[in-house]
């Protein structure tokens, strides 16, 4: 018996939406049955960009949700909007794809979270880079003891986000992007979870976190654009600091430090530090004890996070891995559960400003 293929609904039509759909259209066990926004003008024009005929087109996910055969939403929309949107989802009986960050408050994400578990559906968040090939590779390396006991785990998100990223006016503000490290910093973050992890399919906790805040871009008009190097004038400016540094305590011993700098004058980079007992990564280089002799570092060819550009992001790999969970009746190690832990480190962050004292979790 032929099992037939799950109909897709992606809901929101920005840059991340045409990669979901890509992965999703290169899938065998899945099709693209609807896609649905706020704007009908966007909706079409993201079905015209990934040649979809004769499928679903809405302005409203209500309606979305209603059609024949949607088995997996997508949720692509802004941040602030994640939380109802995977209410909804969730509540309709579908399995869930949740951009991140997946929300903006611990209100939220534990709302999420009681529909989730409600209704017994899957969830896979996009923590895309956990399938990075360098990613994968460390991984490995770490469960294979390359390092040893892991003591310390460094991970920095360092991209100047601006206006040239089209969804920047939602980001900017700290009503709607709430600050850097959850905008986009939470890739680093759960990262550092990731490598601290001993076990091939499982993130480290963390259990206390202590962070500071800087950078100077907060109230300014000026702005760079890290893709054509030039410096304008009379933007809206960013609402938050555009620099924040966490430390963090791991439920493994470890500790790490993670940052989310928005401030930096330089193109997009993901500095990797993990420090073992037996040896030690920095990003594809390597020094361990298994390679007896070793009078240099060992630089693994592969494919680096090193860009913030979706088109390079593993997003056909997540996609695979949540159709396999979604088929073999399992959860996803990058599920909505695991990834409120990594959100919740942001907001223990949030909180830590305010009091200037140490935040033990769990928060949510």
């Amino acid at each position: 018996m032929v099992q037939r293929q799950l109909g897709v609904l992606v809901h929101g039509a920005g840059w991340v939406s045409g990669e979901h759909v890509r992965a999703f259209q290169n899938n065998p066990h899945t099709r693209v049955v609807a896609i649905s926004s706020r704007k009908m003008e966007s909706v079409k024009r993201r079905a015209a960009e990934a040649g979809l005929q004769n499928i679903g087109m809405y302005a409203s996910l209500d309606q979305a949700l209603k059609h024949d055969g949607v088995d997996i939403v997508s949720v692509c929309t802004p941040q602030h909007l994640h939380a109802e949107n995977v209410i909804a989802a969730a509540e309709a009986g579908k399995h869930i794809v949740i951009e991140k960050p997946i929300a903006n408050s611990p209100d939220e994400m534990r709302a999420m979270r009681e529909a989730v578990r409600q209704t017994g559906v899957k969830t896979v968040v996009s923590f895309v880079l956990r399938w990075n090939p360098l990613f994968q590779t460390i991984k490995s390396l770490v469960a294979e003891d390359a390092v040893g006991r892991i003591f310390c785990v460094e991970t920095d998100y360092q991209s100047n986000i601006a206006g040239w990223w089209s969804g920047w006016e939602d980001a900017r503000k700290k009503s709607t992007g709430v600050g850097a490290m959850l905008v986009a910093g939470c890739h680093a973050l759960d990262a550092a979870r990731w490598f601290a992890g001993p076990e091939r399919e499982k993130a480290a906790r963390v259990t206390e976190v202590f962070a500071w805040r800087g950078g100077w871009r907060k109230g300014s008009s000026r702005e760079w654009n890290c893709y054509t190097g030039a410096w304008s004038d009379g933007r809206p400016p960013m609402e938050y600091d555009g620099l924040e540094i966490l430390m963090l305590k791991f439920d493994t011993g470890a500790i790490g430090k993670v940052s989310a700098n928005f401030d930096c004058i330089m193109p997009y980079a993901f500095p990797i530090e993990i420090f073992g007992d037996k040896g030690t990564i920095k990003n594809n280089r390597v020094w361990s004890h298994k390679f007896p002799g070793q009078k240099g570092w060992v630089e693994i060819p592969t494919i680096l996070p090193d860009t913030a550009e979706v088109t390079h992001h593993p997003f056909q790999a997540q996609m695979d891995h949540f159709v396999e969970c979604i088929l073999a009746g399992r959860e996803s190690h990058c599920n909505l559960d695991d990834a409120i832990h990594t959100h919740e480190i942001a907001f223990a962050a949030l909180q830590c400003y305010e009091t200037g004292r140490p935040v033990a979790l769990p928060m949510v």
